[in-house]
C-alpha cells in the first residue's frame, strides 16, 4: 500500500502524515491538493510504476492526505490497510468488482438477524463473497458476525461487513471474524454532514491462495500485465488490486480536501457516538410509551429481535446499537407527512450520522413509488419514521416529537 516517505512525519499508523505544529504541538494533517507528484529521477518513476517502492504517482490512485485517512481507519478497525473512496457506495463496489469473476455469486440477506442456516444454504460453488451489515437500516437488526464469518470461512469465502452505523468505536467486525469492512464515511466517521466519502478496510487474515476461488488474486492476471497479486503483497493481496486497477479504472477517488474533513470527524469520534447514545435512551423510552406510536425498532427494547445479540456483541450492549432507528406511528402516509412538516428541531433530509438530529419519512420520500404491500415487504410501513439522534438536548428533541405526534394524530381525525 502506498505510503508517504517523508521522514519528518510520525511513523505511528494512527498519526501517520500528521506533522506536529511547532507552536502548539498539535498534529496538523496537510491537504495535498495536487493531481500528481514529482519523480526524483527516471529510476524513481520506474520503481513507483513497477510497485517496487512506496510512494505516490497520481491522486486518482493515492494521495498523501488520503493515506492518512486510510492508515487511521485501518488502525481503528485493526486492519492491515485501507482504501479511501469517493463515496460510501463506492467502497463496497470496489470490493465486489475486485472479487467477482464472471458468474460470481454473492450471499446477502435483507434480514441480518436471520437463521445462520439460511446463509449456509444459500452458498453455491460459484459464491465468492458473503455480505452483511452490523446494523440493518432502518430496523437495526444485528448481524451475528462470528456465526456468519464461520459459515463464510467453512466455504472458503470472505465476509464483507458494512459497519457504517456502528463505527470502530462501538464494534470492530474484524475482531469477530469478518475479513473486510467498509464505511460510508459520509456519516458517523465524519459526523458533520459536509462531505461524501467511503473507506474499505482489509483485515489481512483471509487466505486467498488456500480458498482457491480467486484466480484474479492468486494467478497471473491478464488485466494487470500478468501480475500475481498474492505474490506482490503476501499479506495485503486484496488491497493491491482495487487500488492499482479499481481506483485507476473506475476513478472513484476521494478528494484530499474531503479526506481532511473526514479526519476532523474521526479525531473526536467518541463524542458524536457517546452523547447521542446517552440521549437516545430518553427518546426511545418516550416513543415506546406514547399511545400514538405502534412500534419502536431499537435493540434497547427487549421486544426487539436483536436485543440479546446486541447485548453480547456491541460496546455498551444494546445501548451501543447506535443513534439511528425507526418507529411507526399509528397512521397513514398523509399523517406521516404531517408529522414531518410539524418538526422544527429535527432536520428533514436524506442522511444519518450527523451531529444534528435528522428525520425522514420513507413512504413519502425514499420509497414513495412503492405501494403499501411493497413497503411491508421492505420492512417499512406508511407511518414509519427514521430518526438520527444528534447532540441537541434530549428534552428539546422530545418536545419537538411531542408536537409532531400530536399534529399527526389530528391529521387523521
Amino acid at each position: 500500500m502506498p505510503g508517504y516517505a517523508d521522514p519528518g512525519f510520525d511513523t505511528l499508523a494512527i498519526h501517520a502524515g500528521a506533522r506536529p505544529d511547532p507552536a502548539t504541538g498539535a498534529r496538523a494533517v496537510p491537504i495535498h491538493l495536487s493531481t500528481s507528484f514529482v519523480f526524483d529521477s527516471s529510476d524513481h518513476a520506474a520503481q513507483l510504476f513497477n510497485m517496487e517502492r512506496a510512494g505516490h504517482v497520481y491522486s486518482r490512485i493515492s494521495n498523501p492526505t488520503n493515506a492518512v485517512l486510510e492508515q487511521r481507519a485501518a488502525a481503528l478497525e485493526g486492519g492491515i490497510g485501507a482504501i479511501a473512496t469517493a463515496s460510501g457506495q463506492a467502497a463496497p463496489h470496489l470490493a465486489i468488482v475486485t472479487l467477482m469473476g464472471a458468474g460470481g455469486h454473492i450471499v446477502a440477506t435483507s434480514a441480518p438477524h436471520g437463521d445462520p442456516d439460511g446463509w449456509r444454504a444459500a452458498i453455491r460453488p460459484n459464491t465468492r463473497l458473503l455480505l452483511g451489515e452490523t446494523l440493518g437500516n432502518p430496523g437495526l437488526e444485528v448481524l451475528d458476525i462470528p456465526a456468519v464469518a464461520q459459515i463464510a470461512h467453512d466455504a472458503g469465502v470472505p465476509l464483507l461487513v458494512d459497519s457504517t452505523f456502528t463505527t470502530p468505536y462501538l464494534l470492530r467486525p474484524l475482531a469477530h471474524g469478518a475479513d473486510l469492512v467498509y464505511h460510508s464515511a459520509t456519516k458517523f466517521l465524519s459526523g458533520h454532514g459536509t462531505v461524501i466519502g467511503g473507506v474499505l478496510v482489509d483485515g489481512g487474515s483471509f487466505d486467498w491462495e488456500r480458498s482457491g476461488r480467486f484466480p484474479e488474486l492468486t494467478t497471473p492476471y491478464d488485466g494487470f500485465h500478468g501480475m500475481v497479486f498474492s505474490e506482490e503483497g503476501t499479506v495485503g493481496a486484496f488491497l493491491l488490486r482495487p487500488r492499482r486497477e479499481g481506483l485507476r479504472g473506475f476513478g472513484a477517488a476521494l478528494s484530499p480536501h474531503s479526506a481532511w474533513r473526514i479526519l476532523q470527524g474521526i479525531g473526536p469520534l467518541p463524542l458524536p457516538r457517546e452523547r447521542p447514545n446517552a440521549h437516545l435512551e430518553r427518546v426511545v423510552c418516550f416513543l415506546a410509551e406514547h399511545p400514538f406510536v405502534a412500534r419502536v425498532g431499537h435493540p434497547l427494547l427487549e421486544s426487539h429481535p436483536s436485543h440479546a445479540l446486541a447485548q453480547r456483541l456491541l460496546k455498551h450492549g444494546a445501548r451501543g446499537a447506535g443513534s439511528v432507528f425507526s418507529f411507526d406511528i399509528k397512521g397513514s402516509r398523509a399523517q406521516g407527512k404531517a408529522f414531518i412538516d410539524t418538526l422544527k428541531l429535527f432536520s428533514h433530509l436524506a442522511n444519518v450520522g450527523d451531529c444534528r438530529s435528522l428525520v425522514i419519512h420513507p413512504a413519502s420520500t425514499t420509497h414513495f413509488r412503492m405501494n403499501d404491500e411493497a413497503l411491508a415487504a421492505a420492512g417499512i410501513g406508511p407511518g414509519t419514521i427514521r430518526l438520527s439522534i444528534g447532540l441537541e438536548d434530549p428534552r428539546d428533541l422530545i418536545d419537538d416529537l411531542k408536537r409532531a405526534l400530536k399534529a399527526a394524530e389530528k391529521a387523521g381525525a
